[in-house]
Parts: structure tokens; sequence; C-alpha cells
């Protein structure tokens, strides 16, 4: 059964990293990690320390690459200068995975279903301005600044999550 998205029909969205946007959700966001999701990246951190920021890597060999810092009672990413330790003119995590054919692959969950969200009784939705008291007033989630559908530009994001749901309901 495909994913409900309630907001999908009617959504915009287009990810404009590079194209005037630096990344800042990257930089406002803090993102939880999951087990499997260290257990990942800890195994390939020696090819991705050279691809981070040379503070960030020094702060990952010296500390870690996640925070003491818990959200939903999970562990988060460290950051550096108020920047994920993995943000290096974009996402370390991202380059990695998609030159192994799987942009998704080394990325937290929370990151890669973005702006999709979960919630609750409520169901997934695609994160708007104006749209369920949406926090973040980020260019992306301003629905005026884009005439591309959610339903289009999320659907490797949507396919994404609605596999993760159904192992996890499995």
């Amino acid at each position: 059964m495909p994913l409900q998205v309630s907001n999908l029909k009617e959504a915009r969205f287009e990810c404009t990293f590079g194209r005037g946007c630096d990344g800042i959700c990257c930089r406002d966001g803090r993102p939880l990690v999951y087990e499997d999701e260290i257990g990942r990246i800890r195994e390939n951190l020696p090819r991705l320390l050279p691809m981070m920021r040379p503070e960030a890597a020094a702060a990952v060999e010296r500390d870690g690459f996640t925070s003491r810092r818990r959200k939903a009672g999970e562990v988060m990413l460290r950051v550096v200068n108020g920047w994920c330790v993995f943000f290096q003119a974009g996402c370390v995590l991202h380059r990695a995975g998609a030159a192994e054919g799987d942009k998704f692959r080394y990325k937290p969950f929370v990151c890669a279903m973005f702006p999709l969200a979960n919630g609750g009784r409520r169901g997934w939705y695609v994160r708007q301005q104006g749209y369920r008291n949406e926090p973040w007033n980020l260019f992306c989630l301003d629905p005026a600044n884009s005439t591309l559908s959610a339903a289009e530009t999320l659907a490797e994001e949507v396919s994404l999550v609605a596999r993760t749901v159904e192992e996890d309901d499995g």
C-alpha cells in the first residue's frame, strides 16, 4: 500500500541547495540518528573524514560524530561551528552514498525524508509554511517559492519512507 501523505497533491517543494540555498537545514537542524545508522557511518568513517571540513573532522576524531544531546530518546549528530559535522558544501553522507548508487545509504533517516514529517495519528505530510504550524522559516518550505509539485519532487523520499514504514510494520 502506498504511503498516505495528507497534503502531497497540493504541496509544492523544490530543494534549491546550490542554487541560492547554502544548506540551511544542515545548520538549523540537529538530526537524530538511530543505532543502525550510527553503525553504517562508523564503518565508513575512515573514508568520510577526508571529505569533511577540517574542523569537523578534527572534532569527530577527538569526540566522535554523535552528540551527548538527545532528541526523542535518540542521539543526535554533532555540530561544529553551527553546522552538522557532515556538512561540507553539501552533505558528505549524501555524496558518499550517491557515489555508490544510493544517495540515502548513509544519511540519517530524518535527513533523507526531509521535508516529509510524521504527524503521529494525523499521519504523514509535507512540511510547508502555514501548514500544521510549521516552525521552520525556510525558503524551500514556502509553497509560494516553487511551482513544482511535491508529489513529483519528493517521489524518492515518499518511496523511502513507504519502504521504511513497511519494514517497521512487518
